[in-house]
C-alpha cells in the first residue's frame, strides 16, 4: 500500500520512536540521588569493603544500590546510568561501579557527586543536576573495562598468616558475576571452596600452605544459572603471603 507524501514526516517520526523504544528496551527506569559531602570520590566505608580503593575506583564514578548489591554478589558490577531530563541530561550518561549498599526515597542508585554531575550534557548542566539532587534515570548492566589492569587480589589487614586468609577482588572485568571462589595449593593440587564473608571479601580459615592460586567462577546470572566459567589466574600468591599486600592475577577478562 502506497502512502501520500504528506504522510512521510509522520511515518519517519514514528519510525524514530519505534527505533528508540527498541534501543531502550534493555534499560530499567528508576530514580537516583547522590552521596552528601562527596566530591570526586565515593565512600571509603562502603558495604563492599573496598575501603579507600572503592572511593577512587573508576575515577570516582561509583554508587551504592540496595537492589543491585545482592548480598555482595553485585559488588564490582558496572552499570550505564543516564538521567532522563532532555534539557540537562547526556544521552550516554555515565558508567558507574557498585561499591556500597544503600537506598533513598525509592532510588536504585546513590551516586558519587562526580558520577551524578557526569550525567549532564556539560559542566553547567551537571551543576544543575546537583542542585536538583533527585532525578529520574534509566540504567542497564554493561561490561567493566579497566585498560591495562589485571584482576588484583588484595589481602586484607584482618588476615593473619598462616591461620586466616582474607582477600578482596579488585578490577572485576566483563559483565558477569563472581559466584564462587576456590583457594588452591599449587604443589599438591588441592583446592577448597571459600565463603563470601561480606561484600567483595572472601576468606579461608586454616588455608592451605605453599604457593596458592585463587580461582573464580564467573556466571552470566541468566535463568538456571546462565553460562558459567572458571577463571584460573596465571600468577600465583607466594607461600609467605602478607596481610595488606596486593597480588596481580596476571589475567584480564572480557566475559560477556
Amino acid at each position: 500500500m502506497a502512502f501520500p507524501l504528506r504522510c512521510l514526516p509522520a511515518l519517519l517520526y514514528l519510525s524514530v520512536l519505534i527505533s528508540k523504544a527498541t534501543a531502550d528496551a534493555n534499560f530499567t527506569v528508576s530514580k537516583a540521588v547522590y552521596y552528601p559531602n562527596s566530591d570526586t570520590k565515593g565512600t571509603e566505608t562502603g558495604a563492599c569493603e573496598y575501603g579507600a580503593f572503592g572511593a577512587t575506583l573508576n575515577n570516582g564514578d561509583v554508587s551504592a544500590s540496595a537492589s543491585l548489591y545482592r548480598n555482595g554478589v553485585g559488588c564490582g558490577a558496572c552499570y550505564q546510568v543516564r538521567c532522563t531530563n532532555p534539557y540537562y541530561c547526556s544521552p550516554s550518561g555515565v558508567t558507574i561501579v557498585i561499591t556500597d549498599s544503600g537506598a533513598s526515597d525509592g532510588t536504585d542508585f546513590i551516586l558519587s557527586q562526580h558520577a551524578f554531575a557526569g550525567m549532564g550534557q556539560n559542566k553547567d548542566a551537571g551543576a544543575t543536576l546537583l542542585n536538583l539532587g533527585y532525578v529520574g534515570i534509566e540504567y542497564r548492566r554493561v561490561p567493566c573495562i579497566y585498560p591495562g589492569k589485571n584482576i588484583i587480589f588484595k589481602i586484607t589487614e584482618s588476615s593473619h598468616f598462616p591461620y586466616y586468609f582474607e582477600f578482596e577482588i579488585w578490577y572485576q572485568q566483563g559483565n558477569q558475576d563472581i559466584i564462587a571462589v576456590q583457594l588452591c595449593e599449587i604443589v599438591n593440587l588441592t583446592c577448597q571452596l571459600l565463603s563470601r564473608t561480606h561484600g567483595a571479601v572472601w576468606a579461608a580459615v586454616s588455608p592451605p600452605s605453599g604457593p596458592l592460586s585463587i580461582r573464580m567462577l564467573f556466571s552470566s546470572g541468566a535463568p538456571h544459572g546462565g553460562n558459567q566459567k572458571w577463571l584460573v589466574p596465571t600468577s600465583i600468591i607466594p607461600q609467605n603471603w602478607t596481610a595488606g599486600a596486593t597480588y596481580d592475577s596476571g589475567v584480564q577478562v572480557q566475559l560477556q
